[in-house]
């Protein structure tokens, strides 16, 4: 169960005094430790995720502080190899940690993102990024995932590679990787003389704007652990007499990026955002009338936002999405068609940490990041937050001007994904002016709302945003 104390609804309805945040346009801080690299590194390009036809992001969370996780990878239409792959490593971890750390009471959390490092003609890239609490040192980690939809195969980071300049691609990471503090050329020849690791590593490589190869190894792979990560670049014209002919074109398409993806998926499925649009502002009186407060967190999600705001609107019904700044990002569409509809959009962080876990300004970047999404997706900015988790302390407060928002209706919708189950429990713990807890991610969810909305609209209930339920009480 969650351990943290439930407020009563007026209170956690109280705005928060809060101090300056900082700026959203600043670089994203460090996680932890320090990172090696001979020279600031060349940017890895930025794409845009909304691009990609019939991307669906695959989203899992936890609300319970004794077992907090979050994992996100991207499901894309036409690389279903390479959506296994990512799918049985993010399965195979958070079945480890539930194990390690669940069962068995660590103090530890997981959170797994993803980032698209190419989305371009027949090329996709991923990188899938690990921050495991319980796990030793600091328990980061990242592998990138390639799909070459020419051959129609899923290809690991070694593949862009060709195999007959392996070696002296590993003779040149050997070279750049000599010298370096914490590194010993002793134990650097050991590790790749080892023929399963020449196989396998490094096993996350990106190329940059300019055609360089990026090259990252993890906490302790290649050196002491206390000094970190190792980043070396390769530059374009070191690299490229290198490149396998698929990492030849994932290199052009990283440089010079096409119009669209196309990985030879039959018809990707049709836009899903609804159309329907609230008439004039909310007149509700939550003095006069019984009012409570719906809230969904973790979204957008396809389809489930989609289906979730069509029950609304049926009912004319308002609600508060607090979404995470990656499936904005994605989904920019869903998070215009919640606006559109009278709802309320909220900040849920980037990528779902426990913000008390980071430094004041990592938690600044996760939700200034987030708030920018927002805003470039509605045109407005977001004036609340809701901190995964429900973790909140003096560090996450000063990081933001965003008010903060709990609940005092949990569904635990993400731990029973069972909709009767879910709709009993907000039928059977309503009251006036309750903030009730769902996720827009979970099907079982979304499927519990109509039961949702038809009981309490019998019982008097109005369904209003957090805001509004704010202003008027």
């Amino acid at each position: 169960m969650r351990t943290h104390t439930l407020m009563p609804s007026l209170l956690l309805l109280g705005a928060l005094s809060l101090t300056t945040a900082c700026s959203s346009g600043s670089p994203e801080p460090a996680s932890a430790g320090p990172r090696a690299t001979a020279a600031s590194p060349s940017p890895i390009r930025t794409v845009d995720p909304s691009r990609i036809k019939g991307l669906e992001i695959v989203n899992d969370s936890s609300e319970q502080r004794s077992c907090p996780f979050a994992t996100s990878y991207p499901d894309v239409p036409g690389a279903e190899a390479m959506t296994a792959a990512m799918k049985k490593d993010v399965e195979g971890r958070l079945a480890t940690f539930r194990e390690s750390a669940c069962e068995n009471g660590s103090d530890g959390e997981l959170n797994i993102s993803h980032q698209f490092l190419v989305a371009s003609a027949d090329v996709l890239g991923v990188r899938l990024t690990t921050r495991d609490g319980s796990a030793a040192a600091d328990g980061q980690s990242a592998r990138t995932y390639w799909y070459d939809g020419k051959a129609g195969t899923y290809r690991t980071a070694p593949d862009l590679i060709a195999q007959g300049s392996r070696d002296a691609f590993i003779t040149g990471l050997k070279e750049r990787l000599k010298g370096r503090e914490g590194v010993d050329a002793a134990s650097l020849d050991d590790t790749f003389s080892d023929p399963a690791t020449r196989a396998s590593a490094p096993d996350d490589m990106a190329f940059t704007a300019d055609g360089g190869l990026r090259v990252t190894f993890d906490r302790g792979e290649v050196g002491t652990p206390a000094a970190g990560s190792y980043l070396v670049t390769l530059s374009k014209e070191t690299v490229t007499p290198w490149l396998s002919a698929f990492g030849k074109r994932a290199q052009r398409q990283t440089v010079t990026p096409g119009g669209s993806l196309d990985l030879g998926a039959t018809q990707p499925p049709a836009p899903v955002a609804p159309t329907h649009t609230a008439s004039g502002d909310d007149d509700t009186d939550c003095k006069k009338v019984t009012c409570i407060a719906l809230t969904f967190d973790d979204g957008p999600a396809a389809p489930e936002t989609a289906t979730l705001l069509t029950h609304l609107a049926q009912y004319k019904a308002r609600a508060t999405f607090f979404t995470v700044g990656q499936n904005v990002a994605a989904h920019p569409d869903l998070v215009r068609a919640e606006a559109r509809g009278g709802h309320e959009v909220g900040n849920h962080s980037w990528n779902h940490p426990d913000l008390t876990k980071l430094r004041s300004e990592q938690a600044a970047y996760q939700l200034n990041r987030t708030s920018a999404a927002i805003k470039a997706a509605t045109g407005q900015e977001p004036t609340l937050f809701r901190p995964p988790y429900g973790a909140l302390n003096s560090t996450v407060r000063s990081a933001t001007r965003l008010s903060p928002v709990l609940w005092d209706v949990d569904t635990e919708d993400w731990k029973y994904r069972d909709s009767a189950k879910v709709a009993q429990t907000v039928i059977g713990k309503a009251q006036r002016n309750s903030v009730v807890l769902m996720h827009d991610i979970h099907p079982t969810s979304v499927a519990a709302l109509p039961q949702i909305l038809r009981a309490l609209t019998a019982r008097g209930y109005h369904f209003v945003t957090v805001s509004h339920l704010r202003a008027t009480l």
